[in-house]
């Protein structure tokens, strides 16, 4: 399953350059993950509730074009891969133009807030990911 987050750059996203800052960007991307979990029924209160979470632990980020105030960017978020227990996903963010401004590889794995251990991936997050046969 992908989804599309649209965001409108606000003042409060620019650095002394006048564009996104590198950081705001991170925080743009965590918005699409957020909604793609949401989209696969996966919601804070539900992790928070069975005590379990996903921890990222690994970030690559590619910084193309820049975003500048009152850009509309859309935040497309892609599951890419699933394993046992972690699972990747591809994040790009377009601009007004459909310029491709910056693309992301995120990988996650399942935690379990209590052992702090990791865990298989559940079955809500592997339903997000397309069947490769």
């Amino acid at each position: 399953m992908q989804t599309t987050t649209e965001i409108i750059v606000q003042e409060e996203d620019l650095d002394y350059l006048g564009h996104v800052n590198y950081n705001k960007y991170i925080a743009y991307l965590e918005q699409g993950v957020g909604d793609w979990y949401e989209g696969v029924g996966v919601s804070h209160a539900y992790l928070a509730e069975n005590k379990i979470g996903t921890v990222l632990v690994k970030l690559e980020v590619s910084y193309l074009k820049e975003a500048r105030l009152g850009d509309v960017l859309r935040v497309v978020t892609t599951p890419s891969k699933v394993g046992t227990k972690s699972f990747v996903m591809r994040q790009e963010i377009y601009n007004q133009l459909e310029e491709l401004i910056t693309e992301s590889t995120k990988i996650f794995v399942m935690f379990d807030i209590s052992s702090r251990k990791s865990l298989p991936v559940i079955e809500q997050i592997r339903s997000g990911f397309v069947d490769e046969d």
